[in-house]
């Protein structure tokens, strides 16, 4: 191990001696990646567009794989997955209505009628608003 006169003896020539053999082993281990390629075992999530790029060459992509990713990643979460991941999903996540929505069916469906009472009880408040508006 060195004393510290030692390391305060280093001159220049030393130091970039150092620096290079440093260099030489960080690239001997390095390896340039100049592919890209989507990994298909994680699910891809939709990234917005910049607000004010234009997007004209879209259809000028012709790898089919990667539209289908990005078509997927499009979808509703009720088309992608079978069930809710989170547990806010699982509010709204069946939008089908519990019943059919048959508006003849009398036993949900209770709408207004006129009877002899309700046609007397409207009579009677017509005329008690037009008497109070007199006044």
């Amino acid at each position: 191990m060195a004393t510290p006169k030692e390391k305060q003896q280093r001159d220049e020539v030393s130091l970039n001696a150092i620096h290079r053999e440093t260099i030489r082993k960080e690239n001997r281990c390095q390896k340039l990646v100049t592919e890209f390629v989507i990994n298909p075992h994680h699910k891809v999530h939709a990234v917005t567009k910049k607000p004010m790029s234009w997007h004209e060459n879209e259809d000028e992509i012709a790898d089919e794989q990667f539209l289908k990713i990005i078509h997927h990643a499009d979808l509703e979460p009720t088309k992608k997955y079978t069930e809710p991941q989170t547990t806010s999903q699982e509010i709204g996540w069946i939008t089908k209505p519990l019943l059919n929505s048959d508006r003849t069916d009398r036993r949900l469906h209770f709408f207004r009628e006129r009877t002899e009472i309700t046609k007397y009880m409207e009579a009677a408040w017509r005329f008690k608003e037009q008497s109070n508006n007199l006044q």
